[in-house]
């Protein structure tokens, strides 16, 4: 079996992860990953291709092609903007022998979607912090007693902590809902952005801790386990450190936002913890920076998905964390001279 993991940027743990499942699997295959441009992940794979960018006319047709000419049987899409095209094609892929591991075009669109996000959660009264869509209905919230500031402001459509910003008042507010505006039509976040004029959301802040969860279901949609994690510490929106603890009110939530999305593989929850309260704040239905925190405890996702490709199940054992496990990322150099590869 041959995977292929499409915009895989930098993260080459994932590409040895995939190397070791199909080990581990006993099958025997290739780890190919795709970017619009060359990045650290291809000097990881075993074979490496650079693609139309995401919204080009070309990209399904190129990576249909792609899939065909190298038998890929699994394709995991690994950037936020890349779901909802792949979620929409998954038959076409399907057709040909390649599963494309994410979840849903409705269920993709309610986790890239901040404001349907909040509005889904809150149906289901999952706590979730208030949200605007205007600056003047948050304002008029501050002004009525039922929000107070420092609000945050961020694209709705947004990933990666690009373009957010704390307002600490109403002039505040009105500034960086107007330059998020302007920054979002100037960068990759504009193509989703695009289907609505409402771009910009407001979000009463939270104060207390940052958690991370992971919800792993199989490649049926079926809930298997979830990991929770309490953060340490952060670097442009992914955690950089984090220690799996033993929540059992998050682990329930974990099923329960499963049972909602019936994602494939993973989904990558970020939740803020206030008073003995815990908040959904995002949701991202593939992995997150936070899985390999998730992975050191003793998951291993990739060869499950692998087994699960086979028609085989998982040891239950490569489904199950060690509570108390605390992991830190780490930043290596990779180097190559061009004049070696000619």
């Amino acid at each position: 079996m041959n995977i292929l993991l499409t915009s895989a940027g930098r993260r080459t743990y994932l590409v040895k992860y995939f190397k070791e499942a199909l080990k581990m699997a006993g099958e025997p295959g290739e780890v190919h990953v795709a970017n619009s441009r060359v990045s650290p992940a291809f000097w990881a794979a075993d074979q490496k291709v650079v693609t139309p960018l995401i919204y080009d006319r070309e990209y399904i047709p190129f990576l249909l092609d792609y899939c065909r000419r190298w038998e890929i049987g699994l394709l995991i899409p690994l950037f936020d903007i890349d779901l909802p095209v792949l979620s929409s094609c998954r038959e076409a892929f399907r057709a040909q022998g390649t599963t494309v591991v994410t979840a849903d075009r409705a269920a993709v669109d309610i986790c890239n979607d901040k404001w349907k996000t909040y509005e889904t959660l809150k149906n289901r009264q999952i706590p979730i912090p208030k949200t605007w869509l205007s600056p003047e209905d948050a304002a008029g919230a501050v002004k009525a007693g039922a929000a107070s500031y420092p609000l945050m402001v961020k694209p709705r459509w947004g990933m990666g902590s690009l373009s957010v910003y704390q307002a600490d008042s109403e002039e505040e507010l009105f500034v960086f809902y107007k330059k998020i505006r302007r920054e979002i039509g100037g960068s990759y976040l504009k193509y989703e952005a695009a289907s609505s004029e409402a771009s910009v959301i407001i979000q009463e802040k939270i104060k207390g801790g940052e958690l991370g969860l992971d919800v792993i279901n199989d490649l049926q949609g079926r809930f298997c386990t979830a990991v929770v994690k309490r953060k340490a510490a952060m670097r442009a929106g992914e955690t950089d450190e984090a220690e799996t603890v033993d929540i059992p009110r998050l682990f329930g939530l974990g099923r329960e936002l499963s049972e909602l999305l019936r994602h494939r593989g993973n989904l990558d929850v970020d939740i803020l913890e206030e008073g003995g309260q815990y908040y959904v704040l995002e949701m991202n239905a593939r992995f997150g920076g936070g899985y390999p925190f998730s992975h050191a405890a003793g998951i291993h996702l990739p060869y499950a998905l692998v087994m699960w490709a086979l028609g085989r199940e998982p040891e239950e054992r490569f489904l199950r964390a060690e509570t108390g496990i605390r992991a830190q990322k780490d930043i290596q150099m990779l180097w190559w001279s061009e004049k070696a590869n000619h």
